[in-house]
């Protein structure tokens, strides 16, 4: 069976889920309406604005974009939200979002099957991106702040950084989404070129052929989001 050939969005041509009391939510990509799989959302919330919600039968990866607030989750401390802050929710958790008082906040959401019920966690944690390891695929750096031996055995988060340039088309034996942060470029996906700027978001499943090309004269910024969880430097295929 051939892979499915992904899908390439604009944050800002999606029509938001939700526009209300100073938050907009988008969801940019749900692989989740015929089995299990990935949904990212971003979320807006203006300066002092509040959003409410709950996990429900998922777990969720989130990551600050922009601007500052406060998390706070039912029966748990707070967790003070910071530009590269990533947060893994469990499943069951209520919480609400809470902007900073001179500065919206943008979140990245990604929401991931749930974990095996042995799982060994059952609170919310907050990773920095300065504070993960830099590792490396070729000419191409990321560091993961979630996956398999931290602290999520189910799904991978982690930030890219890909010199200008093009690499090989590749493959990955997982599901990918992936939302350019920053940077400009082109994604070759299955044969197909799209236009890569901020805001784009990119969905890659398993055994699709791909490259993400740097066109621009700096560093491109990628977030990405897998599952199952793996190495963002594993490959199935790669062609030159």
């Amino acid at each position: 069976m051939s892979p499915a050939a992904g899908v390439v969005v604009q944050t800002a041509d999606i029509t938001p889920d939700r526009a209300a009391d100073g938050v907009t939510v988008r969801t940019l990509i749900d692989t989740s309406r015929e089995e299990p799989g990935l949904v990212r959302r971003t979320v807006d919330l203006a300066p002092q604005a509040r959003f409410r919600g709950e996990t429900g039968a998922v777990s969720e990866l989130w990551f600050v974009i922009e601007g500052t607030g406060q998390l706070e989750v039912t029966g748990q401390p707070g967790v003070a939200l910071n530009l590269d802050r990533g947060v893994l929710l469990p499943a069951g958790a209520a919480y609400e979002v809470r902007a900073g008082d001179d500065s919206g906040l943008r979140l990245d959401a990604v929401s991931v099957p749930w974990a095996p019920p042995d799982q060994d966690r059952d609170g919310s944690l907050a990773r920095d991106f300065a504070d993960c390891e830099i590792e490396t695929t070729g000419n191409r750096q990321f560091r993961v702040l979630f996956g398999p031996g931290r602290d999520c055995a189910v799904a991978t988060q982690f930030v890219g950084e890909i010199p200008p340039g093009r690499a090989p088309d590749h493959s990955h034996p997982y599901d990918e989404v992936v939302l350019v942060l920053a940077g400009e470029g082109v994604a070759h996906i299955g044969g197909a070129h799209y236009a890569l700027a901020a805001g784009t978001c990119a969905h890659l499943p398993p055994g699709l052929l791909h490259c993400l090309e740097n066109t621009g004269s700096g560093m491109m910024r990628v977030l990405g989001v897998f599952h199952p969880a793996d190495s963002p430097a594993a490959k199935l295929e790669e062609r030159h």
